[in-house]
């Protein structure tokens, strides 16, 4: 018998060929990441949603093969909030992505993005060493 968890979608990527939807900002930073599994292995067929509460503007965006997701958020904002949905997952996991280390409060440093290049990078990993905070909801 399986249980609920291992049938769980991941349906929600059929919505993801309406348009693309992870530009909060068409003149903002790049933000990318990767969303891992336990074993740091990028997970193929999830979700990554932000809001940003100060602009009230959304985004999605979905993992290539190897977990990989991208937005463009606008610069000047303290945080975003970040939803995450994937296949096992019977609710989705909210967490926070910080733009600049002052901004985070104490306690979550591992949630500020880092400077790569140009734009920002911050990973997500559902589970295991170096897991990210995820909040209760």
């Amino acid at each position: 018998m399986r249980t609920p968890s291992q049938t769980v979608g991941p349906y929600y990527a059929i919505g993801l060929c309406r348009r693309a939807e992870s530009e909060l900002d068409p003149d903002g930073v790049e933000l990318r990441g990767r969303l891992l599994d336990g074993r740091g292995d990028g997970i193929e067929d999830g979700l990554v949603e932000l809001w940003d509460p100060a602009g009230r503007r959304w985004g999605r965006s979905g993992t290539g093969a190897d977990g990989g997701f991208a937005f463009r958020i606008p610069r000047h904002v303290p945080h975003l909030e970040v939803t995450v949905f994937a296949r096992g997952l019977l609710r989705h996991q909210l967490t926070r992505v910080y733009l600049r280390s002052d901004g985070a409060p104490a306690g979550h440093e591992m949630l500020v993005a880092e400077h790569e290049g140009d734009g920002l990078r911050f990973d997500i990993r559902m589970q295991g060493e170096n897991a990210t905070v995820f909040f209760a909801h």
